[in-house]
């Protein structure tokens, strides 16, 4: 039979006693069938405390939840020392009457092995950890009696004096009494604004949090002196459950135990593994018949569902339930979501351009016009034959749909484009800094910034412990460079190895794009040589994809093992290392690919007769005749597109229920044996502790941030990029919303006033691109050699003639030994000159094959193109930042406002105190006139009255 092991421990300051454990009533011999009978008499406990919720009197709240592993064999020797340490009278009188069964279990437990010393320091610590967090304050409540075999849960309650003294050293601002208004616009912009709310209602979701506020409660850090300018009227709700919860993990991480000569925190016992998990409660069920509301159900119903994917997200509701730092994240999400509906408006405006021009591109007519009958040189040696250029007719005609002047407009909209969303988020920031009071918030940042972590601490100690100090003076200890260089040293090989592992994949997949055209062209039908091109292309990037999935997960994993061995001090530290490496190794893995293809490619490939070649026998890869840009097209979108569907969505969506179900599956083996508990309801916590935990916001803003440089980086190749990111960034908001609210544990809440290192790396991104899409206008696409022609060889000033002017002339004489194609007389006639894109002189001049002076004038143009392109769009980009004010006008009118009448508020306190002082002082002065002037016949109560006199103040 299974004891329910529960005690519930007060602050022995405001009881005067200590609480035993429950345990100790069965010592004195309480009858099991007696309270077995008062149960059934009794309501539904698991009802009152709403299963889980609150502790076992239905009164205290629980704040938070630790959980641990036991081996229940040991229960008989773990009841006979907690019965050890009660007092003596209790043993006797448990010696006298024994309960029924009780003895029998003692006895097996006598007669068992001993227990494994693991598992008793573990049960030692946490017995030492727990009397300390009563020291300070919170009250506990043990339950082993649980449906999961071997686990047990300590409930954790903060009462309220412990939550005050906490909100004051977290100089948490609490609202005060004092409301004010909140500045209203006035005229012709009030009316827009009312325009704008009526039509957006229907988009807006159905929370109070949400509506436009017309007051704002003056917020002021809490302190217990000043209470009375709070409040206090409900102080079941003056701290919310995501402030409770905040508190209680800032004592819990602060609390240490000092078993075993060294200080562990909740973070160093979750790490040996004294307490397997730490979390606070979701506020209750999400879905169900007779669920009581909650923020939980709420955020289910109007933010985490599908079938709200058009309206706004309830930010507010976030922030109130998850806290700062993870509704920043969702705010930055959603408002970079609403800034790519203009983006991809004008994306398909670009593309439809290029559809609509297609048929008027002389270029593209004239490589399809057959009467031309232009040979071209063999794509590979021996196997592959001449053929003619009217066969690329349809790539060429596709490079038009996104190699048009339209889209270098479009290269510079979306440099400016991301420089307006930039400050757009500043301003979106300032605004939830000053709703969610978060001005000011400097200092309990650095505080939070400098708790060592326990990875840190437990490498001081072992530091400490080999110098073998006489002196306790591990406080003083600290890892020095040298103490780290191994890890540094490894950090760095291992960075460099895995982008030169991703290198040799990039080169492994050209060999297999080289060898398998060289294969493929070898094939007899038509049909087959003329799709050579696309198989190949396709094949190639869908290997590409799938190596770049796998990669991210491998490299995901060992940026954060290479963080681990560099020992961070403090979890900042810790994350914005992790990110830095994931993100260098991610985006090295995602875009290297496309880096080829857009620079690379076509770039080394020599000429008919000299040729370079891989390994003495692969020759590089030509460009298709219309240029590289297409294939840059297609590799973009399959990379892109395969990104989102399968790592972002079918990921995100299968491992989590994947997980579910064999935790699921695995319970249900365990809840077999055991009907009785199969039948009885799950609390809340047992409830939680199935869920996964929560890994941290790294993820998400990573794929966040892959995507935009997908967007942003190579968008002059494929103008539809927004429209495909906007499209799954609808679908991404509903997903991690669900996630949160239904997959994971409520993750404890984190005070942030900005998105950290991840604003940086998006700035950075934002520069990078217009250096790319520079460099892809004028090397990678036709544009600078088109603009080239047209000024300085058309003769007629248009475009006639510009196919014959990029193609070279080669003497198939000169075809060095071996080189030449098997069947020379492929297309019927014999071939004495074939073409090949290139700007070198003719067989028949002096120099031939030389580089002609064309190549250098066009060299010349791409190059002042690329200075020319990045200064403008960069001082275009840099007049926006400068012109859009970092915070919003009202916004600082209302910070100033607050700060203003938070000085009133406390003149008028200090006013205040110096009337009633002076109150005060004319009293006693009128008190002792009274006694000077008193007649003094009675002398007793001339005393007494003077007594009176010199007491009164006392009594002040």
């Amino acid at each position: 039979m299974r004891v329910n092991k529960k005690y519930s421990c007060l602050p022995a300051e405001e009881k005067g006693i200590h609480i035993i454990n429950i345990r100790a009533i069965e010592d004195i011999g309480y009858d099991q069938h007696e309270s077995t009978v008062l149960n059934s008499l009794s309501k539904n406990p698991d009802a009152d405390c709403k299963y889980g919720l609150y502790f076992r009197d239905g009164k205290r709240k629980v704040d938070y939840i630790l959980v641990y592993h036991y081996k229940k064999s040991s229960s008989g020797r773990a009841l006979a020392r907690r019965t050890h340490h009660n007092d003596t009278s209790a043993r006797s009188t448990k010696q006298d009457h024994p309960l029924p069964g009780k003895s029998v279990q003692l006895e097996m437990g006598e007669s068992e092995p001993p227990a494994d010393s693991h598992e008793d320091d573990k049960r030692f610590r946490r017995e030492e950890y727990e009397g300390n967090l009563v020291e300070a304050g919170l009250e506990l409540e043990h339950d082993e009696d649980t449906k999961i075999h071997g686990v047990g849960f300590v409930k954790i309650h903060a009462p309220w004096n412990v939550l005050c003294r906490e909100a004051e050293f977290l100089k948490l601002k609490m609202p005060t009494k004092k409301m004010y208004q909140i500045n209203q616009t006035h005229g012709l912009l009030k009316k827009i604004n009312s325009v704008i709310q009526k039509i957006t209602e229907p988009i807006q979701p159905k929370v109070a949090e949400h509506k436009p506020q017309t007051v704002k409660r003056l917020s002021y850090p809490f302190s217990r002196e000043k209470q009375h300018l709070f409040d206090l009227s409900d102080r079941d709700s003056f701290f919310d459950s995501k402030t409770r919860s905040t508190i209680v993990y800032e004592i819990l991480k602060r609390t240490t135990c000092t078993k075993a000569k060294y200080s562990m925190g909740i973070t160093s016992l979750l790490a040996n593994g004294v307490y397997s998990a730490a979390y606070p409660l979701h506020d209750g069920d999400y879905e169900g018949e007779n669920v009581e509301p909650n923020d939980r159900k709420l955020l289910c119903e109007e933010w985490a569902s599908y079938g709200v994917f058009y309206k706004y997200q309830p930010i507010d509701l976030v922030r109130k339930y998850f806290g700062e730092k993870i509704g920043l994240y969702f705010a930055w999400l959603g408002v970079y979501t609403q800034m790519l509906i203009p983006a991809s408006i004008v994306g398909i405006i670009v593309f439809l351009y290029g559809c609509a021009t297609v048929d008027e591109n002389i270029p593209s007519m004239e490589m399809c016009d057959q009467r031309n009958n232009i040979t071209m040189c063999p794509l590979c040696d021996r196997t592959c034959s001449y053929w003619k250029m009217s066969s690329a007719c349809a790539t060429a005609r596709a490079s038009h749909l996104f190699d048009n002047p339209a889209t270098v407009f479009f290269s510079v909209f979306m440099a400016l484009w991301a420089a307006t969303f930039m400050e757009h988020w500043k301003r979106k920031q300032m605004r939830l800094n000053y709703r969610w009071d978060l001005t000011g918030f400097e200092e309990e940042e650095e505080a939070v910034k400098d708790h060592p972590r326990a990875e840190y601490e437990a490498k001081v100690l072992e530091k400490s412990l080999r110098k073998e100090h006489k002196h306790k003076e591990t406080d003083k200890e600290k890892l020095t460079w040298k103490d780290r260089f191994p890890a540094y040293l490894t950090n760095f090989v291992g960075i460099i190895f895995m982008v030169g592992l991703t290198f040799a994949i990039v080169f492994g997949v050209i060999i297999y794009r080289i060898s398998t055209a060289a294969a493929l062209a070898i094939s007899s039908t038509p049909s087959g040589r003329s799709s050579v091109r696309v198989t190949v292309t396709a094949t190639a990037v869908i290997i590409n994809l799938v190596v770049i999935i796998i990669l991210d997960e491998v490299y995901g994993c060992i940026a954060r093992w290479l963080t681990q061995i560099e020992v961070p001090k403090t979890d900042k530290n810790f994350e914005e290392r992790l990110i830095f490496k994931a993100f260098l190794l991610k985006f090295v893995n995602a875009y290297t690919p496309i880096f080829y293809v857009a620079f690379f490619k076509g770039r080394f490939v020599g000429r008919p007769g000299d040729y370079v070649y891989i390994f003495h026998s692969f020759r590089m890869e030509e460009c298709a005749p219309g240029g590289c840009l297409m294939e840059l097209c297609i590799q973009l979108s399959i990379i892109m597109l395969g990104k989102q569907l399968i790592q972002n969505n079918l990921f995100e969506i299968g491992i989590p229920k994947m997980k579910k179900f064999i935790r699921y599956m695995k319970l249900k083996r365990r809840r077999s044996l055991d009907h009785e508990e199969h039948v009885k309801k799950k609390q809340r916590y047992e409830v939680d502790y199935n869920l996964e935990p929560f890994a941290g916001l790294t993820p998400e803003y990573m794929e966040m941030i892959i995507q935009f440089g997908f967007v942003t980086l190579f968008v002059a190749s494929f103008p539809l990029a927004p429209l495909f990111a906007l499209l799954n960034n609808i679908i991404e908001i509903r997903l991690d919303a669900k996630k949160f609210v239904t997959e994971l544990r409520r993750p404890v809440a984190v005070r942030a006033k900005d998105i950290g290192i991840w604003y940086n790396i998006l700035r950075g991104i934002g520069k990078l691109a217009v250096i790319i899409n520079a460099f892809v206008i004028s090397f990678t696409s036709d544009f600078i050699p088109r603009l080239v022609y047209l000024y300085m060889y058309s003769e007629n000033g248009t475009m006639h003639g510009f196919v014959n002017h990029t193609l070279s002339s080669f003497n198939v004489s000169d075809f060095q030994a071996g080189t030449a194609p098997n069947d020379p007389m492929d297309l019927g006639y014999e071939v004495q000159i074939c073409r090949y894109k290139d700007y070198r002189e003719p067989p028949w001049s002096e120099n031939k094959y030389d580089i002609s002076k064309d190549f250098w004038a066009v060299l010349a143009a791409r190059l002042a193109f690329v200075i020319v392109f990045q200064n403008l769009v960069m001082f275009m980009s840099d007049f926006v930042d400068w012109i859009i004010p970092d915070i919003p006008k009202d916004i600082s009118q209302q910070i100033h406002k607050e700060k203003v009448l938070m000085v009133e508020v406390f003149m008028r306190e200090e006013q205040g105190k110096l009337q009633m002082l002076e109150t005060w002082k004319d009293k006693d002065k009128k008190k002792g006139e009274n006694c000077n002037n008193h007649s003094p016949r009675l002398s007793g109560s001339h005393s007494g009255s003077l007594s009176s006199c010199h007491s009164y103040p006392v009594d002040v």
